[in-house]
């Protein structure tokens, strides 16, 4: 599918945009991959990896904020993926509107852009925080999700569909508790920080959400919310994996945390299916606006979710072990 097109990713220095890059020159003969982002100093790092003399790639700096900088980036783009976000939940609390302009302004922006320059798809990258949030973060996510499921109902006689992709922790990624137990741990930490013995979360390793925001691209039609199946582990566990010789220290919940993360709440189950795709099942939660689309039949005869069915980390069918998590801590 990638084969001969233009991609683009908002945020292409981060941790998701340059896994990305190396799965798609490892997979595919694209036409052109757009690397957008406003550190230019991480783009001059990349561009020792990617080099445009050896690979089909352009940097763009630019800013999601920047509706004018957007319309120039897309022009001639068939696919963008939207993994731009300010992220840190306590840098979010401390400058709620920055974050605001960054996650919905900047989505926004996004959709106007892709409309008007005839981009093909847009996939987004969301979290579990989205759902019934209690930080600003997560409050933004869901106005990020909200803006790209009714796009698809404004498009009019345009062919750009926009989905989204919600996830868990990443394994490893910088947005994950790991680099931090791992750099305390070098540092000669004899304990590592826990906000509660019972808090539990998703995980996902970086090749996972790769392959899924690909396989996001092949079959969505326009307004899902992709959700994968995925494990859970107690933060206690992790700490375990990392190091058996570390102690626990309980510190109490941070403003805006949560002990347990949910990837489907109740009042989404209504519309939500599982969708069984090379041998794997996915959670696609259909939108509410045009259930009488053409495309959104493709989903009809899927098994629907129980009523008031929520997905969360502690209610999870499928638990990492401790052997699990450190077998795939070994790649890092």
């Amino acid at each position: 599918m990638l084969d001969e097109k233009t991609i683009l990713i908002t945020g292409g220095t981060g941790f998701f945009g340059k896994k990305y890059a190396e799965y798609v020159f490892k997979n595919y003969k694209v036409k052109k991959l757009i690397i957008f982002s406003r550190d230019e100093h991480k783009q001059h790092e990349m561009s020792f990896v990617y080099p445009r003399e050896r690979y089909p790639i352009r940097y763009f700096i630019g800013d999601v904020r920047d509706r004018e900088r957007l319309y120039r980036a897309f022009n001639g783009v068939d696919y963008v993926i939207h993994a731009a976000a300010l992220k840190h939940v306590l840098a979010a609390e401390y400058n709620p509107f920055e974050v605001v302009k960054t996650n919905i302004i900047g989505a926004q922006n996004i959709v106007e852009a892709a409309i008007d320059n005839g981009v093909k798809k847009v996939i987004a990258l969301s979290t579990d925080k989205a759902v019934s949030p209690i930080n600003l973060y997560g409050a933004t996510k869901l106005a990020m999700e909200k803006i790209f499921v009714s796009a698809s109902a404004y498009v009019g006689a345009k062919e750009t569909r926009f989905s989204v992709v919600r996830y868990g922790n990443v394994v490893a990624s910088r947005g994950s508790v790991i680099p931090l137990f791992l750099k305390l741990i070098r540092e000669g930490a004899t304990e590592l920080p826990v906000t509660d013995e019972r808090m539990t979360r998703f995980w996902i390793t970086i090749e996972e959400a790769v392959e899924l925001v690909t396989t996001t691209l092949v079959e969505s039609v326009g307004g899902e919310v992709f959700v994968p199946k995925i494990p859970s582990m107690k933060i206690t566990d992790l700490v375990e994996a990392i190091s058996s010789n570390c102690k626990i220290k309980i510190v109490g919940c941070r403003p805006g945390e949560k002990i347990h993360e949910t990837l489907i709440a109740s009042d989404e189950s209504g519309t939500a299916i599982e969708y069984e795709l090379n041998g794997k099942i996915l959670y696609v939660i259909l939108p509410e606006l045009h259930f009488d689309s053409k495309d959104i039949r493709k989903y009809k005869y899927c098994r629907r979710l129980p009523d008031n069915y929520v997905y969360r980390s502690d209610k999870n069918e499928c638990y990492l072990t401790v052997e699990q998590m450190a077998e795939w801590l070994k790649h890092f």
